[in-house]
């Protein structure tokens, strides 16, 4: 499977609702592809602790390995890629230090992405296209503004925010590479089966 196919089911890591690695593992063996490790508040050395550990399992389970934010934790894991925000390392600066790793960039415009894309992103995360709980100060853009930033660049999309699995079709139908979930696969009382459910309804569509 090409890295870009993995982002089908890309799930973000939160100890709001479940631990880390547990979390990843039910995800994973519910059919995740990709595993984002976010951990906004913990040390360096936990991070690469916990990183390493989620590293091994998206190996056994053949999925990405995203870090969110920090560059020298996506390096010290082995990472397959960083996820960056829009307050965070220039997308530029950040390539001369990770050189092929794989480079995603969030953008709730269509200039955001179309700018992400020019210096050097390798896909986009649009939203956040629902009201969500999990980034209380996220811009919400619904489903026209998610059409507008897939057709306004070339590299994958993958939608973020607010998506559960009565609105997931909605979601797919609009050119996405892929999905990326948080509450509802980390916060479901049975993480592995809303994992399972989420990528039977992807792979019936994309």
């Amino acid at each position: 499977m090409r890295w870009r196919d993995k982002l089908k089911l890309y799930v973000i890591t939160d100890a709001r609702f479940a631990d880390e690695i547990r979390g990843t593992e039910l995800a994973l063996e519910g059919g995740a592809t990709a595993i984002q490790l976010r951990m906004k508040n913990a040390t360096t050395r936990r991070m690469v602790e916990v990183g390493e550990k989620i590293r091994k399992l998206t190996d056994e389970y053949d999925a990405l390995f995203i870090v969110n934010d920090r560059v020298d934790v996506a390096l010290a894991t082995g990472a397959d890629g960083v996820h960056l925000g829009r307050e965070d390392m220039p997308v530029e600066v950040a390539r001369e230090i990770v050189g092929d790793m794989i480079i995603g960039v969030s953008a709730s415009t269509v200039e955001e992405a179309v700018g992400a894309e020019k210096m050097g992103a390798d896909y986009i995360g649009a939203g956040s296209v629902f009201p969500t709980k999990t980034k209380e100060n996220a811009r919400y853009i619904g489903l026209d503004g998610l059409s507008k930033i897939v057709k306004s660049v070339n590299v994958p999309v993958v939608a973020i925010g607010g998506i559960t699995i009565e609105n997931l079709p909605m979601v797919l139908d609009r050119g996405v590479q892929g999905v990326a979930i948080v509450s509802a696969i980390m916060g479901d009382e049975n993480i592995e089966r809303a994992a399972r459910e989420f990528r039977k309804v992807i792979d019936e569509r994309i």
